[in-house]
């Protein structure tokens, strides 16, 4: 090939970059092939209909101008689907007949959606579904929904990804949208298609106007992260457990405070080994729920120091 002995021309309709070996991809230009526009399309579509060699121009066969336009979105920039169902429509009408918006559909009868449940556009589609309900568009979240849907993704994948959503952008600014996701895998489960459907797209519009944190997720980075590096930290005695009287006179469990019976349910002691103390991995974000989380959580830190905090927030 660098040589030029061999000239090699594929051709994919998957992303070359998952489906091409590395070393051929390295030696050799690249060029996509997008889809047809309506223009180009109604173009052919004309051509086709009077082109007496190759297309239909033996036929006498006429169009309305709602039927090739109707045609040409229809066929989702594939001109082979066009040109499919410009033949159809011309069979459905006959020989010198006159193709209408009506004939056109009943010849398209159904047009499957442009979707590959293991290819590049699974994941072009989950990951439009993704971005809308992070970016609080409930528009676009439904959109990429029915487009899924539509075109036979497995509806409980969705939901599982709903639930992740809910964890991931959404997290305790909203503590009921894991709920909400969680309840609409549940119904979906329970009720099937079409009726659970309904379900899954009440749960992404909720997703999407919810308000939107990612701490719970960066906390838990955080905190993965520092237990990685410290596997072998102490747990403290005093929250040790003593189930034996050795371990109790070794210290296990000596001091604990419970927290429940301590004035204002705080008691003045510490949870992380003594080498992480002080460590902070959750900080609240300023929307939703976390607003009120964050103001217990400075004023249990105060207690904890045995700072006067005033009156406990509250909400």
């Amino acid at each position: 090939m660098e040589r030029g002995t061999v000239i090699l021309i594929g051709a994919t309709t998957e992303n070359p970059s998952f489906e091409v070996v590395r070393p051929l991809l390295s030696r050799a230009p690249v060029y996509v092939l997008s889809p047809l526009s309506p223009q180009d399309l109604r173009e052919i579509l004309q051509e086709a209909l009077t082109d007496r060699e190759r297309g239909l121009g033996n036929e006498g066969l006429s169009i309305d101008p709602e039927a090739i336009e109707f045609i040409s979105v229809a066929a989702d920039g594939d001109a082979r689907r066009a040109l499919g169902v410009l033949e159809a429509a011309g069979a459905l009408v006959g020989k010198g007949g006159r193709i209408d918006e009506a004939a056109a559909r009943e010849a398209l009868h159904h047009r499957f959606a442009t979707y590959d449940k293991g290819g590049e556009e699974h994941y072009n589609l989950i990951s439009a579904l993704h971005k809308s309900v992070r970016g609080s568009d409930p528009d676009g979240a439904l959109y990429w929904l029915a487009r899924m849907i539509d075109g036979g993704e497995d509806p409980l994948y969705i939901a599982r990804r709903l639930v992740r959503m809910a964890i991931e952008d959404i997290g305790l600014a909203d503590p009921a949208a894991l709920q909400i996701a969680v309840a609409a895998k549940d119904a979906f489960h329970f009720l099937g298609a079409p009726e659970g459907e309904l379900a899954l797209a009440e749960a992404a519009i909720y997703l999407a106007t919810a308000p939107k944190s990612n701490r719970a997720y960066e906390a838990w980075g955080a905190a993965l992260a520092k237990a990685r590096e410290t596997p072998g930290a102490p747990v403290p005695l005093h929250i040790r457990n003593a189930p034996t009287d050795l371990m109790k006179e070794l210290g296990y469990g000596r001091d604990y405070r419970y927290d429940p019976a301590e004035p204002e349910g705080i008691a003045e002691q510490e949870y992380l080994p003594e080498s992480l103390r002080g460590a902070v991995f959750y900080h609240p974000g300023g929307a939703g729920a976390e607003v009120g989380i964050a103001a217990r959580l400075a004023w249990w830190r105060k207690r904890r120091r045995g700072e006067p905090g005033g009156e406990e927030p509250r909400g």
